[in-house]
Formats: C-alpha cells, structure tokens, sequence
C-alpha cells in the first residue's frame, strides 16, 4: 500500500489504542510518535506570531491530528486539585500593574509569595518564594499535613472529548521533597541553605509532603487516568547523586510500588543534564525516563542512555528539540530519529526531548511521524 494508506500508519490507526498497547508491550514491536510541542504553541500564541498558513486557524488539537501525531496528554492534571484545610484563608493581592502577593493565612503562620508577569511568555516569574525561612516551612508543612485531594470527573470527561482521541490520559504528580524546595517552593540556592541550615524542619516538611503525596495517589490509583508521571525535572548540577540516593530515591520506590499495584505506567521527567543520576534509573522502580535530553543538547549519549535502561525500561522522548529547527541539516534529525527505533524500540515512546521551539519546524514534526510509520508498517510485515 501507498504511504499513509497502510493500516499501521498513525494517520489510520486508533492512537489512544496504540499508545496503550505500546506502553503495555502489546503492540507487537510497533511504537509511536508523540512530540510534545506546548511550547510551540503557547510562545507563539503570546508574541503574536502567526501559525504556517496550513495551520492558521486550528486548534493544538486540530494541529496534532493533521500531523497525525499522538500527545502526552497532560491536560488531565485537572483532575486532581489540591484542597486546602478550611482554616486556610487564601488570597491574591495586586500590588501593581506586573507583580501580585500570593497570601496563605493559617494557624499555624502566614506564607506570602510575590510573582511578577513575565515579558516573554504567559507565565510567571517568581520574585519572592511561599517559603523563604524555617517559620515559613513549618507553616508549609501544617498545610500539607492538613490538605488532601479530590477528583473532578467533570475536567475529566471534558478532556477526553477535547483531546482523548491523541493518547492515553495522563497526569504528573507533585514533586517530591528536594525538587519541590528548588522549584516549587524555595528556590535551589534557599533550598540548598534549608537543607543545611535547619534540617530538622526540612526533613519534618518532606515527610508531611510524602504523607500528603500519599492521598494524591488515593485519588489518582482508582480512576481512568493511565499514566503517571513525576514531573520532577530533575538535573545533575543540583541534585547530586547522594542527595538523590537519600531523599528522592525512596519515594520513587515507594510511589511506583503503589502505582503499579493499580496497573498505572509510571515515569519520570529527567531533563536537565542527566548523567551522573542515570546509573540509579534501573533503581527507582520506574518503567520508564522522559526527556533524557542527548548530546548536542544535554550531556548524554543516546547509547549511555540505552546502557542505563537495558532492556526492561522505556524512553520517552529522544530526540535534541533543537533538531527540528531549520538552523540544523534534516539529515541530522533523520539520523537521531532512526537512531532512537534502533536503540530502544520496542520500549519508546518516540518524542521531543524536552518541547520543540516556537522557530521549530511541523514539516520536520511530520517527517519523524513517516519515519514510525514506515518502521511499524515493517514490524507488522515480519510479524505476518
């Protein structure tokens, strides 16, 4: 058949099915192609830059299903929302034109955080963080102790009808003790000082964040969502692998173990330089890595990768985002794309390590997604 008329082309193919079945080995060797490209979107949504004429008009959704593409579909953290202890008043105060004060006032102390419009994208900038000294996170933990989760079926069902056609529902769950101080809560240079400073507290507000993490997956194991990812972000030039071993190391462990006790594919966001905690992955329970970000761009190979998986784990993603930009030769994507089937497949989910640029090329998007094709429609030919 022509290209794109075979029925294992992305194109013909069910692809919440096929990211399925991939993720549970039962594909029969074929993967898919899921590039992540929210940043694509939302940079050029904010400076006013106009979408190639082919996709002027469309939606992210519409965008993907004429690129035949599968998403990671994390517009399911809807459904699972923080619920603070009701004697939490909580507020936002405008302080003037770009900045705003995050108020958290409690029994047990009052959290202030100061963030400011960013200039350059829709998102904020974090001026003052929620816990910048020991009161602060003493105040922090009487809120995770006291906080719990619930479930919105109704961001759920409005999800799958928007987008549950490009893959599997997915979520990412709160960072975990260290990751949460550098970039959720504190900062890595207050983080860091926290940890040495008082440790007492610190270790008194990761358990109370655990505990609380422990509810998340009370909500999550017993409901639709299938995949679970600990959006944890984490790099080598702040985590070290002996505060790795000690903090986030057993919550992997322990988190994965209940997760899969309820079928769920669990794995974690690793995008920053990735090298000197690869050689734990096979340690964290985990079934797979997203976002290991290889040479030019990161510090690893795809083969130190591959070393550090073996055999019984997944990669997600693969490929440099900077490839899909028109400043680096095609045949350099071509080369990276066939060079991740041939390491890891069957256990890859083939994407973006870690989001395409706004400069980054759909046609190069669409080039990767021919190459699966023609890779799966061979698997489907030798296995008869």
């Amino acid at each position: 058949m022509t290209p794109q008329g075979r029925p294992t082309d992305h194109a013909n193919i069910d692809l919440a099915e096929l990211n399925r079945r991939v993720i549970r080995q039962e594909a029969g060797g074929m993967i898919i192609w899921q590039p992540r490209m929210l940043a694509w979107f939302t940079e050029r949504d904010f400076k006013g830059i106009a979408y190639p004429e082919r996709y002027q008009g469309m939606t992210p959704a519409e965008v993907y299903r004429d690129l035949h593409c599968s998403d990671r579909l994390y517009h399911f953290n809807g459904c699972v929302a923080r619920v603070e202890d009701e004697r939490v008043v909580h507020y936002t105060r405008q302080i003037n034109e770009t900045d705003q004060e995050l108020v958290w006032e409690t029994p047990a102390g009052v959290q202030r955080e100061i963030r400011r419009h960013s200039p350059s994208s829709w998102y904020w900038i974090t001026l003052k963080h929620e816990i910048a000294s020991e009161e602060d996170m003493k105040t922090a933990a009487w809120r995770a102790e006291h906080a719990a989760y619930r479930w919105d079926e109704d961001h759920y069902r409005k999800m799958l009808r928007q987008v549950g056609d490009l893959g599997v529902p997915a979520v990412f769950m709160p960072r975990p003790n260290v990751q949460d101080l550098y970039i959720t809560t504190m900062g890595v240079e207050p983080g860091v000082m926290a940890m040495y400073d008082y440790p007492n507290t610190v270790e008194a507000y990761f358990k109370t964040l655990d505990e609380l993490h422990d509810r998340y997956i009370d909500v999550i194991n017993p409901s639709p969502i299938g995949v679970i990812n600990f959006g944890d972000n984490l790099h080598g030039g702040t985590l070290p692998p002996s505060l790795f071993r000690r903090h986030v190391l057993p919550v992997y462990q322990k988190r994965c173990e209940r997760l899969h006790a309820a079928g769920k594919f669990v794995h974690a966001h690793w995008d920053g330089d990735t090298k000197s905690l690869l050689p734990f992955a096979r340690e964290t329970g985990l079934d797979g890595i997203e976002a290991i970000t290889p040479i030019p761009q990161g510090d690893v190979t795809l083969e130190e990768a591959r070393e550090a998986l073996g055999g019984g784990m997944f990669l997600l993603d693969g490929i440099p985002a900077i490839y899909f930009d028109d400043y680096w030769p095609v045949e350099k994507l071509i080369e990276c794309a066939n060079k991740c089937i041939e390491l890891f497949a069957p256990k890859l989910v083939l994407g973006i390590s870690d989001e395409i640029a706004y400069t980054g090329s759909l046609e190069r998007v669409r080039l990767v997604r021919e190459i699966v094709d023609d890779y799966n429609a061979g698997v489907a030919q030798r296995n008869g």
